[in-house]
């Protein structure tokens, strides 16, 4: 092997301490001549290897709060970590001196945080969280910086030796320096306590308070943020718990100042919430304020329903169903809605004075509850995450529990006044179906229709109004009053269907008009072509079709209209042998023409107020005496048909002495300054005794009805049981007849009194409440 095969010189004086010293040469000769170079050989000195990279400064400068300038580069420190790790295998004394160096930081860090006393005001609890803030944020960006630059240590021995990860030790040290320290996180909670306390105290969400959002974020990543959580919330509900007392204090006799009180802090936590703390928390939060506001004071709350109710402020209705939901008080709720209802019924069907008004005000009334039963009062449905669209609104609906509570708030409210309010609802019928739909639309009619027929399922007195509407059906039907024949027979139909077969009395009303219609047609027929018997119109009733129990008022007619009513009679004996009948003037009508100064009117009249009209063809004037000897009217009825002509508001008459009531020495006479600008002119009758005659006239008979049924229950019952026990007969009979009306235990009781007396059941001797059927 030759020398140079051994020792070669560097091309590049970049990687040699060699140097040339010096050429030693006489250049005094001539280039051209040749010369002798001496090269000496200088002894090569070699670099001493270089010392390795000291780590353990490493970590100590990057874990050092004061220092900004590592000891070497980001790579140095890198390959660094990889042949201490990698080719020397000593993972495991480095991994040991990272964990020594921070658990030394963070003593350091907790110390410096110790020194700081819990704050007293909002302003030093900011302070105090920004500066546990600020250490947070400075030893998690270091770790990242360890967790860089010491990657081997993780990847190379760390997962594999199964020991915690550099993220893992940092953590586990800052962690039991900080969070287990019990002087640094009781300032910490105080710090947070008092920073939200003052906020919450100010009504508002102060810019001071959103380091709590910062901070709630570094708990989240040292696996704090929970229970920070909770005591987030005792916080919470210990402010609001307190400041509930003093509102309530303050509010006492004002729920609804106190309710839109408890609202505003409400809303202004859940944005305070927003804007501090994870969207998973938000639901706890607002539970933790809403329930010591609200829990123990439901009931004094729910009383704003019904002033909400009363100005239909359906907003806040929502509100208190929302949040009396949120604390599981529904009940509550429901019970103050059933209760305000109750009450408002109560007022109005024991109400005398207003009974005119009575189911109209129901109707608003209910029609005002079932719009907040339908749109506040609701519960939103689940759906199936499957199946709905994410596009798809909620469904709401209501609850039923309100549902029930309207109607047995009313029921409950009708029996307050027994028969009054079913009568009512037939008599409000009867003017409905007077009027007419007129300019509404026939689907808006049927719905006014429909809404007081609703009324009529919450009465127990379900006979008292099928009586009263009957009644007031064959007056519409007689007198001519109804405004139209098809709702009449739709609305039939529909309460024979759908509450009382009974209606079907209807039926035969409409029968016997169709059988007159012929019948004083073929009357008209038989007579000559300019006869006044064609004028003529007679209505045949059959007496148990029609429920018509006014006592008959005789009058005495001109002799002319007495005649015609002869013939007619005549007529209807020679088709029908052997019936007779029976006239009924109170319900008799007449159209009359009246010659005034000003112009022809059509009159249209009473039987009686068209009798006493036509006496004065033939008397310029006539006393009260005259008037009552010439029609041989009762006293009282002869007095409220004057009254109706010469005190209404239409006066075809004049009496002197002027005055609305009349007297025995008052003279009438014909108003030739009477004016209307109609042609035809209708003069209602005085109906306001007379009614109330009727009235009785009609509950007498449905108490006759009443009794008729019990005792047909009774027998029909004992007939099929052959012997019962005295409760158990009275649940029978109460049953038997619920559909019509609700009887009480004691007139069940003189009803059987009665059938022992008339010897179809008895009495058992040795057991009194005990009785037997007698065939």
């Amino acid at each position: 092997m030759t020398t140079a095969a051994i020792l070669s010189l560097p091309r590049s004086p970049a990687f040699s301490t060699f140097r040339p010293q010096s050429f030693s040469s006489n250049l005094s000769e001539s280039a051209s001549q040749p010369r002798r170079i001496a090269v000496r050989l200088a002894h090569r000195h070699t670099k001493p290897a270089a010392q390795p990279l000291d780590l353990q400064l490493c970590i100590r400068t990057i874990l050092a709060e004061e220092s900004n300038q590592l000891p070497a580069t980001r790579e140095a420190i890198y390959a660094a970590c990889y042949r201490e790790v990698c080719v020397r295998d000593r993972g495991g004394d480095l991994h040991h001196k990272l964990r020594k160096h921070l658990d030394k930081a963070c003593d350091v860090l907790a110390r410096d945080m110790a020194k700081k006393e819990a704050p007293q005001t909002a302003h030093e609890a900011a302070e105090w969280i920004n500066n546990f803030v600020q250490k947070c944020a400075w030893f998690e960006k270091q770790t990242a910086a360890l967790q860089s630059m010491l990657c081997f240590l993780d990847q190379a021995y760390a997962t594999r030796a199964k020991e915690s990860t550099i993220r893992e030790l940092a953590f586990t040290a800052f962690t039991k320096a900080i969070f287990q320290s019990l002087t640094i996180m009781n300032a910490l909670r105080v710090s947070i306590k008092v920073l939200l306390d003052a906020d919450r105290a100010a009504g508002s969400i102060s810019d001071q308070v959103l380091c709590i959002s910062t901070l709630f974020k570094h708990l989240a990543t040292h696996s704090q943020f929970i229970q920070f959580e909770e005591y987030y919330l005792a916080a919470t509900a210990q402010f609001y718990e307190a400041d509930s007392d003093l509102h309530a204090g303050r509010y006492k006799d004002d729920a609804k100042s106190y309710f839109e009180h408890l609202q505003l802090r409400l809303n202004v936590e859940m944005e305070r919430s927003k804007k501090l703390i994870p969207a998973g928390s938000w639901a706890a939060v607002r539970e933790a304020a809403l329930k010591p506001m609200l829990n123990n004071r439901t009931a004094w709350v729910a009383e704003t329903l019904g002033n909400y109710l009363e100005m239909k402020d359906f907003g806040s209705l929502e509100a208190l169903n929302q949040l009396f939901s949120e604390v599981d008080q529904s009940k509550v709720l429901c019970a103050a809605f059933k209760s305000h209802i109750l009450n408002t019924v109560h007022a109005i069907v024991k109400d005398p004075k207003g009974d005119d008004t009575m189911v109209q005000r129901l109707l608003d009334l209910h029609s005002l509850a079932e719009s907040a039963v339908q749109s506040c009062f609701v519960q939103i449905l689940k759906r199936k995450p499957d199946v709905a669209s994410t596009s798809e609104l909620p469904k709401r609906r209501p609850k039923q529990s309100f549902v029930y509570a309207l109607s047995d708030a009313f029921q409950s409210g009708f029996r307050a006044r027994k028969n009054k309010p079913a009568e009512m609802i037939a008599r409000h019928l009867d003017k409905l179906m007077r009027k007419g739909q007129g300019t509404k639309s026939g689907a808006e009619y049927n719905t006014l229709l429909d809404q007081a027929l609703g009324l009529y399922r919450f009465t127990d007195d379900k006979d008292v109004f099928r009586g009263f509407y009957l009644r007031g059906l064959a007056k519409r039907l007689l007198l001519e009053k109804s405004a139209d024949d098809k709702f009449e027979k739709e609305i039939l139909l529909k309460l024979k269907k759908g509450y009382d077969p009974e209606f079907s009395m209807g039926d035969e009303m409409f029968k016997d008009l169709g059988l007159s219609h012929d019948l004083i047609t073929e009357y008209h027929r038989k007579q000559p072509q300019h006869s006044s018997r064609r004028a003529l119109r007679v209505m045949v009733l059959q007496q148990g079709a029609w429920p018509y129990t006014q006592q008959i008022q005789p009058i005495t007619l001109p002799r002319t209209m007495q005649e015609d009513l002869s013939a007619y009679e005549r007529f209807y004996k020679d088709k029908h042998n052997g019936r007779s009948l029976h006239w009924q003037p109170s319900v008799g009508t007449m159209t009359l023409h009246g010659y005034f100064p000003l112009g022809k009117k059509e009159i249209s009249v009473s039987l009686y107020q068209g009798t006493i009209l036509l006496l004065f063809n033939d008397a310029a004037e006539l006393s009260v005496a005259d008037i009552g000897a010439a029609t041989q009217l009762e006293d009282s009825l002869l007095r409220l048909t004057l009254q109706s002509l010469a005190c209404g508001k239409k006066r075809v008459l004049v009496k002197e002495p002027v005055g609305r009531d009349v007297n025995d020495g008052d003279i009438f006479r014909f108003n030739d300054q009477f004016r209307d600008t109609h042609a035809k002119v209708h003069i209602n009758s005085i109906q306001a005794k007379v009614s109330a005659e009727e009235s009785k006239q009609t509950q007498n008979a449905i108490d006759g009805e009443r009794a008729a049924s019990l005792d047909a229950a009774i027998v029909r019952v004992m007939k099929a049981k052959k012997e019962m026990m005295h409760a158990a007969l009275v649940t029978a009979i109460i049953d038997a007849v619920k559909n019509h009306f609700k009887p009480d235990v004691g007139m069940i009781k003189g009803r059987i009194e009665k059938l022992i007396e008339q010897e179809y059941m008895r009495r058992d001797e040795a057991t009194p409440n005990k009785f037997f059927y007698v065939a």
